[in-house]
Order: C-alpha cells, then sequence, then structure tokens
C-alpha cells in the first residue's frame, strides 16, 4: 500500500514506453484502483508530474482523503466505479472530490445510474460509464452514455473472450474509435444461450469471491 521506489520508476518507464509508441495525440488512462493510500497517491503524482494523463483513476472509501488528492493533482481524478446506489455518491459530489464519476450501470441499474448521473451534473462532474463485461453490458452502457449530457468517456473491452461474438446475437459497432448506439428494439443485442450454455463458468475462486469486503 506504500508508493515504493521500484514501483514508480515502473510506472514512469511504463507510461513512457506507452507515449513513445502510442504518441502524443493518445490519451493514458493509469488505474490505481485500491492499491495505494492517500499518501502513495500524493507520490505518484510527483512521480508522474512529467506526463499529461488524460486521467488518474483510483478508488477511496473517505471521500475527503479523494479530495485532498484532487487538490493536489495536475490531472483529472475519476473514480467511484464501486459505490453502489445514489446515497453512496452524494458524499463525493458534496466534497468535490472528483472530475470524473464513473459508474457502473450493470451493478446499480441501468435507472439508478441516470438517478447518479443527474446528481453528479447538477455537481457539476463529468460521469463514464464502468464496463469490463461482455457486449450486452456494452449496449446498456451505450444507452446510458447516450442519455446523459456530461459523458466524459465510455469504457468498452474489445477482447475480452476469444468467443465474445458467439455469446450475443449482435455485436457492438465501432466506427473511427466510436461505438454506434443500435436503434433496434431493446438494448439492442440479446444473449445466446445455447453459446453460454457451451461456456459454463469455471468453478473455483473468481471475481466475485476475490472482491474487496
Amino acid at each position: 500500500m506504500n508508493a515504493e521506489p521500484l514501483m514508480l520508476q515502473g510506472l514512469h518507464d511504463v507510461l513512457s514506453a506507452f507515449r513513445d509508441g502510442a504518441g502524443e495525440d493518445m490519451g493514458l488512462l493509469l488505474d490505481l484502483n485500491f492499491n495505494l493510500r492517500t499518501e502513495g497517491v500524493l507520490e505518484v503524482l510527483r512521480a508522474l508530474s512529467d506526463f499529461k494523463l488524460f486521467w488518474l483513476e483510483y478508488d477511496n472509501d473517505n471521500p475527503e482523503a479523494l479530495r485532498t488528492i484532487r487538490d493536489a493533482s495536475h490531472t483529472s481524478i475519476a473514480s467511484l466505479e464501486t459505490r453502489i446506489g445514489l446515497p453512496a455518491f452524494l458524499p463525493y459530489f458534496r466534497e468535490q472530490a472528483v472530475d470524473v464519476a464513473i459508474i457502473d450501470t450493470i451493478w446499480n441499474g441501468t435507472w439508478q445510474a441516470m438517478k447518479v448521473a443527474a446528481s453528479a451534473h447538477a455537481h457539476e462532474v463529468n460521469v463514464a460509464p464502468h464496463n469490463f463485461y461482455g457486449h450486452l453490458s456494452t449496449m446498456m452502457s451505450a444507452h446510458f452514455a447516450a442519455a446523459v449530457p456530461h459523458l466524459r468517456i465510455m469504457e468498452t473491452d474489445i477482447d475480452r473472450l476469444p468467443w465474445d461474438a458467439d455469446l450475443f446475437t449482435v455485436v457492438p459497432t465501432i466506427e473511427d474509435g466510436h461505438l454506434v448506439v443500435p436503434d433496434t428494439p431493446g438494448w439492442g443485442t440479446e444473449p445466446n444461450e445455447e453459446a453460454l450454455a457451451a461456456h459454463p463458468p469455471k468453478p473455483g475462486p473468481g471475481f466475485l469471491v476475490n472482491r474487496r469486503p
């Protein structure tokens, strides 16, 4: 949970390689999750002061601590992907602790996510869907993204599984780096039950088992 010199140098080296390979026009996003305390995040910000990041993503259960980080940051702070329900977001909005509220539309439900987004809008906070799941989640997140007036960016996972395209009736269309919102009924895709049955969950510890309490 501390920002050791080896880790700080590693972050700098990796981001330098990404910047050299991708060029100046590509946005770089760094996700620290819950892996550092406030002091460590501040150390990371100082170590990366020569980078122009798209955002620094970091989760903290303390709104005041996150506000301290935002005040010291030279880049946008994105957070809150683990918050469920509007009351869990409000302390961060009142504290002005984030630049971008990452809202998990799947765990919150799209209707509740819209309520969170409306509150974020009232507090001058942009939003972004948390979406590292499959194509149905992507379509649901796309409808959410299209409906809010203060979208920052939409996350999607383009190489999640080699058989991902088989699991749903329609695969999302991406043109020139933009996801095309479907005009078909419902979310725009449906699960393929036969394909899902052919790829059952693997036994043993998984994402839900290992989640932070």
